[in-house]
């Protein structure tokens, strides 16, 4: 089996919720989109954004706790199953208050497309034919700048994610939208068809 078929049977075991399944889908989407792009290893690329937050539904960490909960229950549980350090510092490092540096361009990927693709997948939900299809760039920007809209997701991360990465923000955007295109159906971003 590959990482991101264990990683995905993983995901199914620690998450019941179908929004946390489909965010962690998209952030694979994103994370495996990159690394193809950069002759990385997409395979564990998309293994990382599927078990970033596989321990979020049990262990949230709303007080953002340095040692407990989510990313750090999980992290574990990866350590005691033979996951490599690579990917539990990868994962560790999408929590700002975990304190590990992002270093790796797998660790600036995660952070950079984790907020992103909850904010897309989002922008698409609003859209007349709630399709993924629908969605750009302009779009995407339009929505960042309404603080009402999607009002959990931290732009700054947005804008520092893609700074760490080295890429301009629209550039980033982009391929988050065209990784999440590929994937429309398993996210439920195909959309209604038109009347």
């Amino acid at each position: 089996m590959s990482k991101s078929e264990t990683a995905l049977s993983i995901l199914h075991e620690w998450v019941q919720s179908e929004s946390l399944r489909k965010h962690c889908y998209a952030v694979a989407d994103s994370m495996k989109h990159f690394a193809q792009r950069q002759n990385a290893d997409a395979d564990l690329w998309e293994a990382v954004g599927l078990l970033h937050d596989m321990d979020y539904e049990r262990h949230p960490n709303q007080e953002q706790s340095p040692t407990d909960g989510h990313p750090f229950v999980g992290v574990a549980w990866l350590r005691e199953h033979g996951w490599d350090e690579e990917v539990c510092r990868a994962i560790l490092s999408h929590a700002d208050y975990a304190n590990v540096p992002r270093e790796t361009a797998m660790e600036k990927t995660l952070y950079a497309v984790d907020e992103l693709s909850g904010f897309v997948t989002a922008v698409a939900r609003v859209r007349p034919s709630k399709s993924i299809r629908e969605v750009d760039v302009a779009a995407v920007k339009k929505k960042m700048k309404d603080k009402a809209f999607a009002r959990a997701v931290n732009r700054e991360d947005i804008v520092r994610g893609a700074e760490q990465l080295g890429m301009p923000l629209d550039g980033v955007i982009s391929s988050v939208i065209e990784a999440l295109k590929a994937d429309a159906e398993r996210l439920g971003l195909v959309g209604i068809p038109p009347a």
